[in-house]
């Protein structure tokens, strides 16, 4: 891929910090790249208490060689943003890399992109993919043709570091990944419901519990307007 590589980054209000805050310091650190970070008209977008600013207009943004789309709570309300759905789109179709982290698997699945095509997801929502036509696969990265994606939130350094390689090699990649100390050891097994206690995984279930109707409501709405 000739340099430089232009990656977008699309963010929305209510995405998850780290789904794209994780992946963008380590494309920050990687050569012959312009990393943009956009939201529609260019809007501060608001974070787990977070405001992030100065940021790019997504919808004047005519190309990019790797669409990246990080997920988070208000992914499913930002389905039902026809322009910022669009855009997502257009800017997908002509990617060379269509990419993303947890849920915005979903956001990806809702602009049409997913169709037939394996795909990661925060475990929670991982079934939510099923009405894109997409293909729920339990990797923490997930490749199919040029369509990279990453489990939840943390997988997104995962994720980051297997989209340097592929762009610029796996030297690259591990160069960056010694720079930024990115060695794994958490204190506990508890990241997926299979190797957490059977009494958090209820307990987090539980507490989800409010929003699963809510987003299945959204999801259905934009499937039913991907396929009209």
């Amino acid at each position: 891929m000739p340099a430089p590589i232009t990656i977008v980054i699309a963010i929305y209000d209510g995405v998850t910090h780290l789904d794209f805050t994780g992946p963008h310091q380590f494309l920050s650190r990687l050569p012959d790249a312009k990393v943009i970070v956009a939201s529609m008209g260019g809007a501060d977008i608001h974070a787990d208490n977070l405001v992030f600013t100065n940021l790019e207009d997504l919808a004047s943004i005519g190309y990019c060689d790797v669409l990246c789309v990080p997920g988070g709570g208000g992914c499913t309300a930002a389905m039902q943003n026809a322009d910022f759905v669009a855009v997502i789109r257009h800017l997908g179709l002509s990617a060379q890399y269509i990419t993303s982290v947890c849920t915005g698997s979903l956001l990806l699945g809702a602009a049409g992109l997913l169709q037939g095509k394996r795909a990661a997801c925060h475990w929670a929502w991982r079934d939510l993919l099923i009405p894109f036509g997409a293909i729920p696969d339990t990797g923490r990265v997930v490749r199919d043709g040029n369509i990279l994606t990453g489990g939840g939130v943390t997988a997104g350094i995962d994720f980051v570091l297997t989209l340097i390689a592929e762009l610029q090699g796996d030297d690259v990649a591990q160069r960056i990944q010694l720079m930024l100390e990115y060695a794994p050891a958490p204190p506990f097994s508890s990241g997926r419901p299979d190797t957490a206690p059977q009494a958090i995984v209820d307990v987090v279930r539980r507490n989800m519990q409010p929003f699963v109707k809510q987003r299945q409501d959204d999801v259905a709405l934009a499937a039913e307007r991907m396929a009209g």
